[in-house]
Parts: structure tokens; C-alpha cells; sequence
């Protein structure tokens, strides 16, 4: 199984940026790092977890990086046995709070990789995109990370956004490439509900030529596609975890949990969260909704999807998808050939 620790603190909120963060509530912090222990025992005893059961734990955020590294021990005094022996243990950080003093804080508590947030080596592409890092930063933050020993590092670029172009995000990957990294998430630029970027016109590029492009430069690059948004040399085994429906804890407000049919969802207000972190709304997933989430998962990623997975209905569209050379088919296994179209043919299985 997975763990996931979410923190929702952040210096800065970005103009992109639907996720559960807040910039305003720095003074909750410590509290809040306490209540995240009282959940954590909860859900190791919900979910039976045994000893070293656990194969990946991913803290993302928000800015796991605004905690300082002493206040996460109590979490992973808990949760150490639980980790198996070779387990993945990741950080989300951001260039401008990951300090020297921090990245060796937290690998003295177990963390074996990172995951920088940079969106772009550009002066004016990031503060297009309301990051609180300068390019300098992002560059020393990584050097910095990989010097002290983080043997996995990845890094996060944006694309899709009307400052783009076709040489300034070669030149983001030339940058990004240059960098002691294993791992590249590229992410198009959505524009979300709520956050500043929603309504307007001028801030999103659609060009479908430029993201494709942007891609393949990915791969040509030497980071190997594995996902519909990921590439690298090392894959993520916390996100592949994920693509192949596994069970995981949601710790922290606003993370969710999955364990077989049931998901767990725990106030995403903070306030709310400390009054009582065991409170939770639970759904319970019919064997059609897991069934229709594995097929847009699998084509997602290249883990695909088992043959005997699909009724004689969806067997019909497979087969029209393998002669149209959308899907191949390999040990008893169909696999996406463009994750660009991976709703759409999930659609077209399932409909």
C-alpha cells in the first residue's frame, strides 16, 4: 500500500494553483503537525497495516517545505516501521524554502527523494505564474539536493501558457536536463475554478502542436515517458501505485484515502481538520465505477490493462482500437500509443 501526507501551507498561492494550500494560516502550522500523528495511528489501524507494508509515502502539498524538518519527526517516529525496506520516501519542495538545513533535516528522517516545484526557468514565465522562486534559486536548490546525497530528484515544468514558446521551453528542458535529475513531470496548464488565472482569456495556449512537440522533445531528451504527465530514467513508484489502483492512507486536511471499494475524505478546512482529524465522509465505489477508473488509469500509463478486465461489449471496441493502431495489445495486455488521447479512447471502451 501507499501513504500520502498532505500539507496545506504555502509562502505564496499561485494564480494557477485549485489545490488545498493556504497562505494565511502560517500560524497553525505546529498544531496542525500534531493532529496529522493523531490521524496517522487511526488509518494504520483502519487499514491493518502491517509491518514494513507500506512501499511508498509521498508528502506533498501545498509547500512541505514551509515545515520545518524537527516538527515531521513525531510522524515518522510512527510511521517508520511501517515502511518497508526499500520503500520510496518523497518530498514535494519548493527552490525558495528548500534550505540546506532543511533538505538535511529531512533526509536524517528518511526522505531518499525529492520533487521540486519549478514550472520554468524563466524570470518572466514564473512570475507570470505567481511562483515566489527566481530561476537562481531552482538551480541551487537541486544541485543543492543532490550533493547532500538525494539520489532521486525530480522536477516539475508547466506548459501550454501564452507565454510559451517553442524556444523558451526548449530552453526550460536544456536547463532541466543540465540538472542531476531522474524524473520530469510536465504539466499543460489548466485553468482551474478559484483561482485567479479561471476567467481570464490571455493566459492559456491550446496550441495541441506545441504541447506534442514539448513532449517528444521530453523523450528525445533521454527521459522516457511512463505517464500521461511523467518521464524519466526513474519512475515513480508512488505514482505507478497510484495508475494500478492500489490501497492508500490519506493523512492531513483534504487528502483522501483509498481502501478497496471505499475512498476517505477528511475536512479540507484546517480548522475544521484539528477539531477532529478521524472525521471523515466515506464513498463506497460500485464494481462499475472501479471498473471504469482502472480503464482510464491503465491508459494513462504504461502499466495498460489486463485483457480479461473488459466485457465482450468493450472486447468489440479494443479490437477497433488495436486495428487503428490506438491501442497495442501485448501479453494478454492493451497499451495507450498516445496518452494525449487517453480520456477520449477510454470514453469510446467504455460508452
Amino acid at each position: 500500500m501507499l501513504a500520502y501526507l498532505h500539507i496545506p501551507f504555502c509562502d505564496s498561492k499561485c494564480h494557477y494553483c485549485a489545490f488545498n494550500s493556504y497562505e494565511n494560516k502560517g500560524t497553525l502550522k505546529q498544531n496542525y503537525m500534531h493532529h496529522i500523528t493523531t490521524q496517522l495511528r487511526f488509518e494504520l489501524e483502519k487499514f491493518n497495516a502491517s509491518e514494513k507494508s507500506i512501499t511508498s509515502l509521498f508528502i506533498g502539498g501545498g509547500t512541505p517545505s514551509t515545515i520545518p524538518a524537527s516538527w515531521y519527526a513525531p510522524f515518522f517516529e510512527i510511521i517508520r516501521p511501517y515502511l518497508s525496506d526499500h520503500a520510496e520516501v518523497t518530498s514535494e519542495a519548493n527552490p525558495q524554502s528548500a534550505t540546506h538545513e532543511w533538505i538535511e533535516g529531512m533526509r536524517a528522517l528518511g526522505i531518499n527523494r525529492l520533487s521540486f516545484g519549478v514550472q520554468s526557468f524563466n524570470a518572466q514565465k514564473l512570475a507570470f505564474l505567481g511562483r515566489n522562486h527566481t530561476p537562481k534559486q531552482a538551480l541551487h536548490a537541486i544541485e543543492n539536493a543532490a550533493k547532500q546525497g538525494i539520489k532521486n530528484i525530480s522536477l516539475d515544468l508547466i506548459y501550454g501558457t501564452t507565454c510559451d514558446s517553442p524556444s523558451l521551453l526548449q530552453n526550460d528542458l536544456k536547463i532541466a536536463t543540465s540538472l542531476p535529475i531522474n524524473h520530469l513531470s510536465a504539466y499543460a496548464l489548466t485553468l482551474e475554478e478559484e483561482t485567479p488565472f479561471y476567467k481570464r482569456t490571455d493566459v492559456a495556449n491550446g496550441s495541441e502542436k506545441l504541447a506534442k512537440d514539448f513532449v517528444q522533445a521530453i523523450i528525445q531528451a533521454g527521459l522516457p515517458q511512463y505517464e500521461i504527465s511523467n518521464f524519466g530514467t526513474y519512475q515513480s513508484v508512488h505514482n505507478k501505485g497510484y495508475w494500478e489502483h492500489q490501497d492508500y492512507l490519506g493523512i492531513g486536511a483534504g487528502a483522501v484515502g483509498f481502501l478497496k471499494e471505499r475512498r476517505f475524505y477528511p475536512s479540507k478546512e484546517i480548522e475544521t481538520y484539528m477539531q477532529n482529524p478521524l472525521k471523515q465522509e466515506i464513498e463506497t465505489l460500485s464494481l462499475e465505477d472501479i471498473h471504469v477508473e482502472k480503464i482510464f488509469l491503465g491508459l494513462r500509463s504504461m502499466i495498460g490493462i489486463d485483457l480479461a478486465c473488459f466485457s465482450p461489449k468493450e472486447m468489440a471496441q479494443i479490437d477497433i482500437l488495436i486495428e487503428t493502431k490506438k491501442l497495442t495489445c501485448k501479453d494478454n495486455r492493451v497499451f495507450n500509443n498516445d496518452y494525449f488521447l487517453s480520456d477520449e479512447i477510454a470514453l469510446f471502451i467504455t460508452q
